[in-house]
C-alpha cells in the first residue's frame, strides 16, 4: 500500500508539473475526443496572471450547419483563443454558447462569441447565480487576470433548461441534450450529451485528478455522480482533467465516489460522537490527500461545507 501510494503522489506531482511546463511553453490548443468534438485541457492550477485562467474544460462540437461551444474559458483572453482555435478547425458560426454552471474558469470568455446570432444557454438558476456573483468575479479577476480580464462580459444564458425537462438542441443532423440537475457540485450544473458519439460533457460534475470543489450539496452531489456513473457513454469530458472513452469515465466517477462519500461517512461519525467542525477540518478525508491535486487548497473547504449540510440531517 505504502508503494501505491508513493507511485500515485509521484503520477500526481509529475501531471501538474508537466501541464504547467506546456501550459507556460507551448501555443493554446484544442485536440479532438471524438468525430467534431474538441476539448482544450485546462491545467491544474489556481487562476493567475501566468496562465490567464485557462484551467478549466473548454471546447465545442461541430454539427452541419453550425458550433456549440461548452464553456468559453477563465478570461476574455482565453476565450479569443478558443474561438481562434475553433476557426483553425472548421468555419462554421457559433449558433450556441453553453455555460455547465457559473463558476469564472468556465464562463469568463462569453464575450469573446458575442455576435446577433449566438445563443446563450445554462440552467433554470444561471441567471441568478452570475447576478449575484458578478461584483465578486469583477473585483477579484480583473485583478486576478490582469489584462486577460480586459473585455469580459457577464452574458447570461438567453434560454434556460429546466430540472426534469431535458432540451434537445440541433447543429445540423446533430442533436446535444442539455440536463439540468438539482442541487449538486452547484445548485445549477448541466451536462450536455452528443448523441451522435454518445459523448457527455459533464461540467463539474465530473474532477478527474484535481481536488473535487464543492459549492452545492455533497449528498446531491453523491446521487447526481452515482446516476451518471450508470449513464451508457462512450466518451467523457470532465470539468477538470484528461477527456477519454468508458474506462477514463468509470474510474473519473469512482475516485470521486470514493471521495465524496468517505467525506460524508467520516463527517457523520462525528456529529454522531458530538463533534465540532474543528475536529471534522482537523481530520476528515486525510488519506484521500495523495489520490488528488490542490488537496491543500480544496479539501478544508470542501469538509465545511459538507459538515455545515449534514450536521442539519
Amino acid at each position: 500500500m505504502l508503494i501505491r501510494s508513493l507511485l500515485t503522489t509521484f503520477s500526481l506531482a509529475i501531471a501538474l508539473i508537466s501541464q504547467t511546463a506546456c501550459a507556460q511553453s507551448q501555443p493554446y490548443s484544442v485536440e479532438q475526443v471524438s468525430d467534431g468534438i474538441y476539448y482544450h485541457q485546462g491545467v491544474h492550477e489556481d487562476a493567475s496572471i501566468e496562465n490567464f485562467g485557462a484551467i478549466a474544460n473548454v471546447g465545442f462540437i461541430i454539427g452541419n450547419d453550425c458550433v456549440a461551444v461548452i464553456d468559453s474559458g477563465g478570461s476574455y483572453k482565453e476565450g479569443a483563443l478558443l474561438a481562434e482555435a475553433l476557426k483553425s478547425v472548421t468555419d462554421k458560426p457559433v449558433c450556441y454558447v453553453i455555460n455547465t454552471h457559473v463558476h469564472p474558469d468556465h464562463t469568463l470568455g462569453n464575450a469573446a462569441f458575442k455576435s446577433a446570432h449566438t445563443i446563450y444557454i445554462g440552467h433554470e438558476k444561471l441567471p441568478a447565480a452570475m447576478a449575484a456573483r458578478e461584483d465578486f468575479f469583477l473585483r477579484n479577476f480583473s485583478e486576478t487576470l490582469g489584462d486577460a480580464y480586459t473585455g469580459t462580459e457577464f452574458i447570461p444564458p438567453s434560454q434556460t433548461v429546466r430540472v426534469g425537462q431535458p432540451v434537445t438542441i440541433d447543429l445540423g443532423q446533430r442533436q446535444l441534450v442539455l440536463t439540468a440537475y438539482s442541487t449538486s457540485h452547484t445548485d445549477h450544473d448541466l451536462t450536455v450529451f452528443d448523441q451522435q458519439t454518445q459523448t457527455l460533457w459533464t461540467g463539474d460534475l465530473l474532477f478527474i485528478n484535481r481536488t473535487p470543489a464543492l459549492d452545492g450539496s455533497i449528498n446531491g452531489w453523491i446521487t447526481t455522480s452515482e446516476e451518471l456513473q450508470q449513464m451508457p457513454i462512450e466518451y467523457v469530458v470532465p470539468g477538470h482533467g484528461p477527456a477519454g472513452g468508458t474506462g477514463v469515465a468509470q474510474a473519473g466517477w469512482q475516485a470521486q465516489l470514493n471521495y465524496l462519500t468517505t467525506i460524508r461517512q467520516q463527517i457523520r461519525d462525528i456529529i454522531m460522537d458530538f463533534g465540532t467542525i474543528e475536529d471534522a477540518t482537523s481530520s476528515v478525508g486525510l488519506a484521500e490527500k495523495n489520490n488528488w491535486l490542490l488537496f491543500d487548497e480544496y479539501h478544508r473547504r470542501n469538509v465545511t461545507a459538507a459538515f455545515v449540510e449534514l450536521e442539519w440531517e
